[in-house]
């Protein structure tokens, strides 16, 4: 979860589509936002959640993102996005959000054109989905316009009067036998390459048409075969604004900066993008032409499926040996090109601003592991004055309820960064009652043994001893490293309120500032210690219930004592709690919570 809340502080404010994932790296939900920061950062804050969302959010471990330009971009790839890997979390939203086709029936004498949110194989074409509605409708709208095709469901088996349609040149009237079989169809397939995107044909025919109607002086035909172009026209810069043609097509775009370069790359198969891939490169200095030929090349060597219109935002170093390469790859032409304008340099730069974004929050993220570990202790060395440097850090806290089931834990930080391997923890043997300096003297004493008898798990010794608490603490712990001839060995103290550093040999504390890296590694392993003690002596209490003084209270059994001390650290802890935070715990309810607060009450 920290790792997620530490990308969630870079997400940018802009449209795009975000995908969840589970521990095994499965994607589980997709979905689109205006502001990515925004969306994604409501599904980890505390607001109250539905049943599925709270379940969704539980089984999350990692989240990626595409960025688009806009919103209607995001919707259409959130839409393909979820065609392409089915995420569980999505079925149930997509069980009634089938979106629209059209559909023509090249089977039928004279085929119609209607819309339809069912796709069956069945003979007919099928165009979309059309994911919004106002695209849907202008579409319609300039195909009635610029082709009279026949939208109704009349039975044409029987001639029939022509409706209105026919008299505002609408329709070509079949049922009334005023157009031919032939003439009839051909319209259809125009109709069908105009949903198909193949707009400069069609346009260079209107046109055609539209001059030798002038020529004969047809004026009124010339003028609605303008009206037609124009409509299409219209039509054409609507759909580039937020649905560019995405036909068959390879996107490549490299990004450089600080010796690192990432290429986004972007697969459009069967007019839809539904798929893309990030790559990370150490380029060394090398130019974007020489890191995108290389990745190319990489990329190819283990693929099949090559596209015939590869874009890139750079053209490639040996451009034209790639391009031979990838020809007798796929068996015929490809063709590698730099998009200037339209709606392939669209995609082009969404590719690019992708990589931009990828590389940025890449290079933050590596400053701030750098500023969280390395950075922190090389500051926390020089705060300290120590002439070595820090390596492996370990630290020390003890956890006890009432003086029974004392624990001491010790964690183990390599590089600045937890090393859960070397963990340990110890039940504390020779001190009776609640004595936190004599136990943290004897967790010492006994890690410290081990290590100089090279015991197997303890033989490395650390470069800084970090133990919880203040002064009493560090002198316990002292005592411990003198009684072995190790008073050598660095040794600190973090005391919690003030977070103050006290060290062997000084009555003042150091003063580390609140917001420095070198506390915040402090405060870390510090916290990490607690909870590494915490957890084992309640794993300890929670094998004892039988004996726990909370079994005495009315309607309070073993099953609830284990819900409690899991919810709370110690008994004092239920004893001070409020109703609301003890009837809350999962398996309570309102008596034996009232019950409990009674029987504190009177304790006290």
């Amino acid at each position: 979860m920290d790792e997620i809340r530490e990308k969630l502080k870079t997400l940018p404010k802009t449209p795009g589509v975000y995908l969840m994932k589970n521990a095994a790296g499965a994607v589980i939900y997709v979905g689109k936002a205006l502001s990515l920061k925004n969306r994604v950062s409501s599904y980890f804050g505390s607001g109250k959640k539905d049943a599925k969302t709270a379940r969704l959010v539980g089984e999350i471990v990692d989240f990626d993102y595409i960025l688009t330009s806009t919103e209607i971009e995001a919707l259409m790839l959130e839409s393909n996005m979820i065609k392409r890997y089915a995420p569980y979390f999505n079925i149930q939203l997509r069980d009634d959000k089938h979106y629209p086709y059209i559909r023509i029936d090249f089977n039928e004498k004279f085929p119609r054109v209607c819309v339809t949110r069912k796709v069956e194989n069945d003979g007919a074409k099928y165009f979309g989905p059309y994911i919004a509605a106002h695209i849907l409708h202008d579409l319609l709208d300039t195909v009635t316009k610029t082709f009279p095709v026949r939208m109704c469901k009349k039975d044409l088996s029987r001639k029939s009067r022509p409706c209105i349609n026919y008299e505002m040149g609408r329709c070509l009237a079949p049922c009334a036998g005023k157009v031919s079989e032939y003439e009839y169809k051909r319209m259809v397939n125009e109709v069908a390459d105009f949903l198909s995107g193949k707009y400069k044909g069609l346009e260079k025919q209107l046109k055609a048409d539209m001059d030798l109607a002038s020529e004969n002086m047809e004026y009124e035909k010339a003028a609605t075969l303008r009206d037609r172009i124009n409509s299409m026209h219209r039509l054409f810069e609507k759909q580039k604004a937020g649905f560019p043609d995405l036909n068959d097509k390879d996107v490549f775009a490299v990004f450089e900066s600080d010796d690192e370069a990432v290429v986004q790359a972007m697969f459009v198969r069967k007019g839809e993008l539904n798929h893309t891939e990030r790559f990370f490169i150490k380029c060394a200095g090398e130019s974007k032409q020489n890191v995108l030929a290389h990745l190319i090349k990489q990329y190819y060597s283990t693929v099949s499926g090559i596209a015939k219109q590869i874009y890139v935002n750079v053209q490639p170093a040996e451009h034209d040996l790639i391009e031979k390469w990838l020809m007798q790859k796929r068996g015929s032409k490809v063709i590698i090109h730099v998009p200037e304008k339209g709606a392939n340099r669209k995609l082009t730069d969404m590719a690019l601003g992708n990589a931009k974004e990828a590389l940025t929050r890449r290079l933050m993220r590596i400053k701030r592991d750098y500023d969280a570990t390395i950075g922190a202790l090389s500051e926390l060395q020089q705060a300290l004055g120590m002439q070595s440097e820090i390596d492996r850090m370990e630290c020390y806290d003890i956890s006890n309820t009432g003086g029974t089931d004392s624990v001491g834990s010790m964690v183990v930080f390599s590089g600045g960064k937890p090393n859960k391997k070397q963990y340990r923890r110890f039940k504390i043997k020779t001190v009776e009652g609640s004595d936190d300096f004599a136990s943290m003297n004897e967790v010492l004493t006994r890690r410290l043994k081990r290590a100089l008898s090279r015991s197997e798990g303890f033989s490395e010794f650390p470069s800084l001893i970090v133990v919880d608490g203040g002064k009493g603490q560090l002198s316990a712990a002292y005592d411990a490293l003198a009684s072995l001839g190790l008073e050598d060995l660095p040794l600190i103290s973090l005391a919690k309120k003030e977070e103050e550093v006290f060290v062997v040999g000084s009555s003042e504390p150091i003063i580390l500032e609140k917001d420095s890296n070198a506390l915040k590694l402090l405060t870390r392993i510090r916290d990490e210690a607690h909870r590494f003690a915490i957890t084992y002596h309640r794993g300890l209490r929670l094998n004892k219930v039988e004996d726990s003084v909370l079994l005495k209270i009315p309607h309070v059994g073993e099953t609830r004592v284990k819900a409690l001390l899991r919810q709370f650290d110690t008994i004092g802890d239920i004893a001070e709690a409020s109703f609301d935070d003890i009837v809350s715990v999962p398996g309570l309810d309102v008596r034996s919570a009232s019950a409990i607060v009674e029987y504190f009450e009177t304790e006290r």
